[in-house]
């Protein structure tokens, strides 16, 4: 972390708003003053932006911390914030969604037409009989029907998990089990890469393992020969034939609205859950607030999966909420070439550009003329999202896209967080390249040092949130024990602290505070690694090469990685008298990288193995994964002194010659 923290030291560029999206934003200075002088005023207000069938009677009970409750005895519901309403106010010929498929096919779809297909969604689960409170397995690619299945759970009362269509059998597996999830919704595959990747069959898999699933809804996409069963249904044959009349029930502020599982530092995922009044009220501000969403004007696009936590708060329910009209696309954005992202910003007009800084980095390496051919002149400002951004990236990013003038919003938030927490606001903040600057008016985050002290400025340390926010993670699904312990008990009242004393909410992030109090994001500071903006447990690739027959024990590593932010480095020691030279180990390291596509899906695959006789531990048996990162990362190694076998690190070293993966 010291070597951050030196180059941070760095930067003193700073980027004031444009003066004419200042004079016309939708939140100003105010908003940080009217917050501080009463903050739950202030979240009473933004609650006040959605339509509440009944109102609520207290802002936050906090009594039994870190358990929340916002707007109590409150009641809404969510599709109808996001869709009906705005058909009743006679907006329903308003472009919901521009869509576009890979392979160049088309829709646009209005509000009017979301609310009709999301409405026949509900009552076809009804009719398979999901009532409020069941769950439902959402595994789909970036098709509209996804915003729908959603939109359809919400407005039934119904609990959805999407899990990311990337995603193995296994931890497609583990997900439905976790939740004993009534339904699946998926397709029979999407395009990737030019070509169809299958979805039908990883599920068939996974639901043959799954008896708490009843039925299977099945989206055709591609067209291919999928296997049928009992449970399956046809989407179009079952939703696009049901009754469009569909009255939404209004449901408490603390109904379950959906599970997302993300990785832990157990082998186990976790199931995040968020509820709805509170979640709605903070992601519809917050897509207000910080991407300046003028709903009668802009095009947004985030350029995010719907399986990722970014995907639902500002692709699917933020935006909506607000009216938005956007576009979502289901491929990649090399396919067919390197500037679709850019033909698309042409084709579609958008002004509103939110983006992952590996995507940024992946642009900067395919070079910059690329951006150059495109017009680009209808963006009116960028957004960050997933990783810190380094400020060379930050730079590009406003340079060739946003033509050096454009304000660039940094985010940081996360699943548990539900929204957005700290970031510039586009008309008020002087941004700094690679900072996210500054908690959003209403969020109380705050770096500290081990002891849960504020650090001064220059300084670095952990990141927290020393107050309750409304769209903030209510539990780990089916396991408090696992919340307390996971988010709450490192600071604070969880750590046992005195009697009265405050909790604390620690967000497993390091961060520094610059001289002027601006905050720098670090990376986790835990075995969680961070790759292509999604959170990977150390534990979870480990347990995944161990299960593989030649391998005996493995340390995983996240090393810094110039186009995914954190990039997943291995040492494996093989069993027996397995090889580790030669052909034998290129064939071994080759096959274990591809065990572990197969088994927790190609994110999680390994950019490097090393195949080692030994790992380094200390004498309680604990692996170092510091002298590790030092080893993956070619750095001089670091005090060793506590090593059972200090030799090891010099057999490690030797080995280093092979274990390169080519990058595919």
């Amino acid at each position: 972390m010291s070597e951050a923290l030196a180059n941070l030291l760095n930067e003193t560029r700073q980027f004031p708003p444009p003066a004419e999206l200042a004079a016309d934003a939708n939140v100003t200075a105010d908003a940080y003053a009217e917050a501080e002088a009463d903050r739950l005023a202030f979240w009473e207000r933004q609650a006040g932006r959605l339509i509440w069938a009944k109102q609520w009677d207290q802002v936050l009970d906090w009594s039994n911390p870190p358990f929340a409750k916002w707007f109590v005895g409150g009641q809404l519901n969510v599709a109808y914030n996001c869709l009906d309403r705005h058909v009743e106010a006679g907006r329903g010929d308003k472009v919901a969604i521009h869509w576009e498929g890979e392979p160049g096919d088309t829709r646009t779809v209005t509000y009017a037409e979301l609310h009709r297909l999301t409405c026949q969604a509900a009552n076809a689960l009804t009719e398979l009989g999901v009532v409020a409170g069941d769950r439902v397995a959402i595994y789909l690619p970036m098709v509209p029907e996804a915003a729908v299945a959603m939109l359809a759970c919400a407005r039934i009362g119904a609990t959805h998990s999407v899990v990311f269509g990337g995603f193995s059998v296994e931890s497609l597996t583990n997900r439905i089990q976790d939740a004993s999830a009534k339904v699946v919704i998926t397709a029979d595959g999407g395009y990737r890469r030019g070509k169809p990747s299958a979805l039908k069959p990883t599920v068939d898999e996974a639901v043959a393992n799954c008896p708490s699933v009843e039925h299977v809804l099945v989206v055709r996409r591609t067209g291919e020969e999928v296997a049928w069963s009992a449970k399956d249904r046809w989407w179009h044959e079952t939703v696009e034939t049901a009754s469009a009349e569909h009255t939404a029930a209004a449901f408490d502020a603390e109904h379950p609205l959906f599970i997302l599982y993300t990785s832990g530092t157990t082998a186990r995922p976790k199931g995040i859950l968020h509820t709805t009044g509170g979640y709605l009220t903070q992601v519809a501000y917050t897509t207000h607030a910080v991407f300046d969403l003028k709903p009668e004007t802009d095009v947004y696009w985030c350029t995010a999966d719907i399986g990722w936590v970014t995907g639902h708060s500002y692709i699917v329910y933020g935006p909506l909420a607000n009216g938005a009209t956007q576009v979502m696309y289901e491929g990649t954005p090399d396919t067919p070439h390197k500037g679709r992202l850019w033909e698309l910003v042409d084709k579609y007009g958008v002004t509103i550009l939110y983006t992952a800084p590996t995507l940024i980095r992946t642009m900067m390496k395919w070079g910059e003329e690329i951006p150059a051919g495109y017009e680009l002149s209808s963006l009116r400002l960028l957004g960050s999202v997933g990783e810190p951004i380094n400020p060379e990236a930050w730079m590009w990013y406003r340079q060739h896209i946003g033509r050096g003038e454009l304000p660039v919003v940094d985010t940081w938030w996360q699943t548990e967080t539900g929204a957005i927490m700290i970031s510039p606001l586009p008309g008020v903040t002087a941004a700094k390249p690679g900072s996210a600057m500054a908690p959003l008016p209403g969020i109380d985050a705050d770096v500290v040092d081990d002891q849960g002290q504020s650090v001064p400025n220059g300084g670095g340390g952990y990141l927290v949130l020393r107050e309750p926010w409304p769209s903030m993670l209510r539990t780990v699904w089916g396991d408090d024990n696992r919340f307390i312990e996971t988010y709450w008990s490192r600071f604070g009242a969880g750590a046992g602290g005195a009697t009265g004393a405050e909790w604390v909410y620690f967000a497993g992030d390091g961060a520094k505070k610059d001289d002027d109090g601006h905050i720098w994001l670090l990376g986790r500071v835990d075995d969680v690694m961070l790759v292509s903006g999604h959170n990977i447990s150390t534990t979870e690739v480990e347990s995944a090469l161990v299960s593989h027959p030649s391998v005996a024990e493995a340390a995983v590593v996240g090393a810094t990685d110039p186009t995914t932010g954190q990039a997943i480095v291995a040492f494996a020691i093989p069993r027996g008298t397995a090889e580790t030279a030669g052909e034998t180990g290129e064939q071994l390291i080759a096959d274990l990288r591809a065990h572990v596509a197969k088994t927790l899906g190609p994110i999680a695959k390994p950019r490097q193995i090393m195949l080692v006789p030994e790992l380094p531990k200390t004498r309680s048996g604990k692996i170092m994964r510091r002298l590790l990162r030092d080893v993956a990362e070619n750095r001089s190694l670091g005090d060793v002194t506590t090593l059972q076998d200090s030799s090891v690190m010099e057999l490690i070293a030797s080995g280093m010659s092979g274990g390169k993966s080519d990058e595919d």
